[in-house]
């Protein structure tokens, strides 16, 4: 990963109890880290530094869009993305990072936030995001079931319209579910 320093943060540049920075993130900045999930995108990510008593408390706040594949079609969508996250920086012996925490050692209390940015942007990728319906590629559409069609498999209505008989174990069985 390779952003050139443009993302190192020193804790004791901090000037008085806090500190704001700015960033615009381009194509350059997701090339950079190198990750598959994200290469496209044109992101605002700001970052606020609070001196707390034995801490110092990083809000990150992003917004914009990016580039993601759609999860019909598998072509590229724009996707808006607004994201906000909260990270503890303390000082101490050694480094460590448990997701939620960061301990910085005293003699070197320097931090890439670029991983942290990514991540921050990452989580707010909904779990299911694809074009809004008729704007995927019509060569794919056709193979696409629309949310309001039963699909093929919809045991509560086919598109045969004629119901398999069933054995009558699972009918008695149906009726003690439906009491």
């Amino acid at each position: 990963m390779d952003t050139s320093g443009r993302f190192q943060l020193d804790i004791r540049d901090l000037d008085g109890d806090e500190m704001s920075r700015c960033w615009q993130l381009d194509d350059s900045f997701f090339s950079a880290l190198d990750e598959e999930d994200i290469k496209h995108g044109e992101l605002t990510a700001t970052l606020r530094v609070k001196k707390k008593a034995a801490s110092y408390q990083l809000d990150i706040h992003a917004t914009g869009t990016i580039e993601i594949p759609c999860d019909r079609c598998l072509e590229p969508m724009t996707q808006p993305i607004e994201a906000d996250d909260t990270i503890e920086v303390r000082l101490g012996d050694t480094f460590e990072d448990d997701g939620e925490r960061i301990t910085l050692p005293e003699d070197q209390p320097v931090l890439d936030v670029s991983w942290n940015l990514y991540e921050t942007i990452a989580l707010a990728i909904p779990t299911f995001h694809a074009h809004p319906d008729g704007e995927c590629p019509e060569d794919v559409s056709q193979y696409l079931v629309s949310d309001d069609e039963p699909s093929r498999d919809d045991s509560e209505g086919g598109s045969s319209g004629t119901e398999e008989p069933t054995d009558s174990r699972w009918d008695a069985l149906k009726a003690l579910l439906d009491k």
